[in-house]
């Protein structure tokens, strides 16, 4: 067994300040304000959405975790003989373990989880840290800019194979999801491959269900997004004003995750030298979640340069899995 290397970390500084341009940016927006999701994965996030993935409601996790677990080998099997693994917003990284055993089982294999969270990349080496002949380096970046660096690094003669999983390409309205699958494309070259995890579409009350539990764990993860500026940026958001929302958006195919005013507010941001008012009633945008068919895979794929060679799909909560090869 590998121990795993140390993260290519990112400068604290520099993500402060990054973190209040963005927020800064966000609540300022008309007519809609709105926060980068990417920011509800603090540490009190990361373990918020590791229960998430465990509740009833929310099927997308256990969905994919049957899939990879029925499935692995035979994506393995698709693959080049040397790749290394590069997986984008790779969480606890449990859902991944299944791909990770089945390629150790041939060769020796690196893995790169790249992760805006700091906690979720400990989380990531203590889950896959116990595989046989891993090797993993974790990178506390930007998805892209975690992904040029680990293109940058390979051996020449290696492939690269990129792992998007949990529907997190759902995060991107559709238009913005095929400019981020060019972006990605434009990393890798022919014969590389991305593996991606889409959500399906199914019955509004269920989808709801999903993003707006009965617990209110969801609710909590909403609302740390708050507590999170409060603590990182100078804030005082007064949590106890805001309630989480959760939508379907018919038009766009999508679950939208709010946070409403309960009563009017004057919010201070210091670090983003920012001062923000809400009516009541007035929601913060923190997420959406698109929701995909499985026949819209190919046109996407070809629309961002790659083919999609092959699809693996779970009929019960409804999920796919793609392998995108590079063009």
């Amino acid at each position: 067994m590998t121990q795993p290397a140390l993260s290519h970390d990112a400068s604290p500084d520099l993500f402060r300040a990054t973190f209040a341009a963005e927020v800064r940016a966000g609540l300022m927006h008309t007519p809609q304000k709105e926060l980068p999701s990417k920011y509800l994965y603090d540490e009190v996030g990361s373990a918020l959405f590791e229960v998430i993935t465990v509740l009833p409601e929310y099927g997308v996790t256990c969905a994919e975790e049957r899939l990879l677990a029925k499935h692995a080998a035979d994506i393995v099997a698709h693959l080049p003989h040397d790749v290394t693994v590069a997986e984008l917003g790779s969480g606890s990284g449990r859902k991944t373990r299944r791909i990770l055993e089945a390629l150790c089982k041939k060769r020796p294999t690196s893995y790169c989880p790249i992760e805006i969270s700091r906690s979720a990349l400990q989380l990531c080496r203590r889950e896959l840290g116990d595989i046989e002949r891993i090797s993993i380096v974790g990178y506390e970046r930007d998805y892209l800019a975690g992904l040029a660096e680990v293109s940058k690094d390979r051996a020449a003669e290696e492939r690269l194979l990129v792992l998007f999983l949990g529907s997190t390409i759902g995060n991107f309205g559709r238009l913005a999801a095929t400019r981020f699958l060019r972006e990605i494309r434009n990393m890798l070259t022919p014969g590389d491959a991305l593996l991606l995890g889409t959500d399906l579409i199914k019955p509004t009350p269920v989808l709801v269900a999903a993003y707006d539990d009965s617990i209110g764990v969801t609710a909590s993860f909403n609302l740390n997004l708050l507590a999170r500026i409060n603590r990182e940026l100078d804030g005082d958001f007064p949590l106890d004003a805001f309630e989480h929302v959760a939508r379907f958006n018919p038009d766009a195919r999508s679950i939208e995750m709010h946070l409403r005013a309960k009563r009017a507010v004057t919010a201070h941001v210091g670090a983003a030298q920012l001062t923000v008012s809400l009516k009541a009633g007035e929601t913060i945008w923190t997420e959406s979640s698109h929701k995909y068919r499985a026949d819209e895979m190919p046109a996407i794929a070809d629309d961002a340069g790659f083919v999609c060679s092959h699809q693996w799909i779970e009929d019960g909560w409804g999920f796919a899995e793609s392998l995108l090869v590079a063009r």
